[in-house]
């Protein structure tokens, strides 16, 4: 029994939808060394003239973005160390200059920070492009959108003039509530309460299909005032793409004290109780020999409680809490790791859809939310009977004592022994959760492939039985396979909770 389930009475709804998001927008033309050189000889630029026209079109962007905060008549600040908080900094300004609307540039900032550059470099007498590391200075504008809410845009001051644009996908979901007039309440970035929580998802929903690339082109070309020139050269502006995806599961509790009985057992279970297999089932993925990289479990206090997260490579499953809401956040950093149904090309059959990859283009949006909200929901389903430890001596007696079904006698389970903490990962293990296991997955446990004998399968036979006889198990009709019962689940859970926090030097003991 999953949380939403075991706790239908105090959950309000659950709603699923875009966090933060931050999206890329890159010149891949003027980023290449060959179509960079196209660049200058089409635009009648010498390579050694390259430092001056540079920095010319450095200050024509700087002027022009310095111009458009003064047309607006809103602050311009630059800031001269990179510890003071720039979002701070903005609704600081804002605080100061509030705006006429509920619209409208709030500030521009200014820094100087690193950058990746493309520039041209002597080598033994030859110019040449060159890829280069280099300070420039950015500008920030932070603004109001009408659709998506406070947001900002970071753009570099120096070739290949990259833009960065951060939205916010519960900003975004405020602007389409308040539109249609449905009342809602929010607390920081989180809906605690939705009048209606239906159209409110099917609202949430729409951002997998609105047209991003065109309402960033038109910001683009408000703020870069060269955009016309490299459009001029290769009929191209920016291509967009998602730098980082953050996707969350909010479930809202009629209480911030609802919420705050179950959250630490829910943090305690989620850490003690998931292994590696399990965050590689959430993320829809199968533990393999040919998996290289790493999977951690990180729990840290903060100041308004824990925050557990789990990482696989560069991608993140987070869980932590926001007044009376619980948020199961995946974050998707390397879409390469999943897969998507594209339409690619093929020498021998020619234009073929199929499964490949994914890419950080914008155009898999729908495809972030459709793999994000499924690991987020595999997690919820993994939270099952929160408060195993509420009684542990019972359950724990339950295992240990033998049991009579059907006129045969089961003996208990010894908890001390390696060998049951074993055999209760295993099955318990968020792989077997979909397809179940078979007698060939707990081979292992007792022997290799190569060396199993009758009398281990026979062993094996007798084990699944007795986990049976407890109630631990079920079997499928007609089929040679088992999956762990909804009790078995919850006493198996509380067992392992109990052992790996309690009593950790079990995991040597011997079998």
């Amino acid at each position: 029994m999953d949380i939403l389930t075991q706790f239908a009475g105090k959950v309000k709804g659950v709603l699923s939808t875009f966090d933060r998001m931050i999206i890329k927008g890159h010149s891949l033309q003027l980023s290449n060394l060959k179509q960079f050189g196209y660049f200058l000889a089409h635009n009648n630029i010498l390579m050694k003239d390259f430092g001056d026209y540079a920095l010319s079109v450095s200050e024509s962007l700087s002027r022009h973005i310095e111009n458009l905060a003064a047309s607006e008549n809103r602050p311009y600040k630059y800031l001269n160390s990179p510890s003071i908080s720039k979002e701070e900094t903005a609704l600081e300004l804002l605080k100061q200059y509030p705006l006429d609307a509920d619209k409208g540039l709030i500030a521009v900032l200014s820094a100087v920070e690193l950058c990746s550059t493309i520039s041209v470099k002597a080598n033994d007498g030859i110019i040449a492009p060159c890829y280069q590391t280099r300070k420039c200075k950015y500008y920030y504008l932070y603004a109001i959108d009408k659709d998506f809410g406070f947001m900002h845009i970071k753009i570099q001051t120096w070739f290949p003039f990259g833009i960065q644009i951060y939205i916010n996908g519960r900003e975004y979901l405020s602007r389409l509530l308040n539109k249609e007039n449905i009342k809602y309440a929010r607390y920081d970035n989180c809906f605690t309460d939705i009048a209606d929580l239906d159209r409110a998802q099917e609202l949430a929903d729409k951002i997998n299909s609105i047209d991003l690339s065109n309402r960033f082109d038109a910001l683009a070309d408000r703020i870069n005032n060269f955009l016309p020139v490299i459009k001029e050269t290769f009929n191209y502006g920016y291509y967009w793409c998602m730098a980082e995806c953050e996707y969350a599961t909010d479930i809202m509790f009629d209480s911030r004290e609802s919420l705050e009985r179950i959250y630490l057992p829910l943090v305690e279970k989620a850490f003690f109780s998931f292994k590696c297999n399990d965050i590689m089932a959430f993320m829809g993925r199968k533990m393999h020999n040919a998996f290289r990289g790493e999977i951690v479990s990180d729990l840290r206090k903060r100041t308004n409680g824990f925050r557990i997260k789990h990482r696989m490579k560069k991608n993140h499953i987070k869980m932590y809490d926001k007044a009376s809401v619980l948020r199961i956040e995946t974050t998707i950093n390397d879409p390469k790791e999943f897969k998507v149904y594209k339409q690619v090309h093929s020498r021998e059959f020619g234009f073929i859809k199929r499964w490949i990859p994914m890419g950080k283009s914008i155009s898999n949006l729908y495809r972030y939310a459709e793999i994000s909200k499924a690991v987020n929901y595999r997690y919820i389903r993994a939270l099952n009977d929160i408060n195993p430890v509420e009684n542990p001596a019972h359950l724990i007696h339950s295992l240990s004592s033998r049991i009579s079904v059907n006129n045969r006698i089961y003996s208990g389970f010894n908890l001390l022994a390696k060998s049951t903490s074993d055999i209760f990962e295993l099955i318990a293990d968020g792989k077997f959760l979909i397809t179940g296991f078979t007698n060939k997955n707990i081979i292992p446990l007792y022997a290799p492939v190569s060396l199993v004998s009758v009398k281990t399968k026979a062993k094996i036979t007798r084990l699944l039985a007795k986990l049976r006889a407890h109630g631990l198990i079920r079997k499928t009709p007609k089929a040679l396979k088992y999956y762990i019962t909804p009790n078995g689940r919850k006493i198996i859970s509380a067992f392992l909770y109990f052992k790996n926090k309690e009593f950790p030097f079990l995991m040597s003991s011997p079998k």
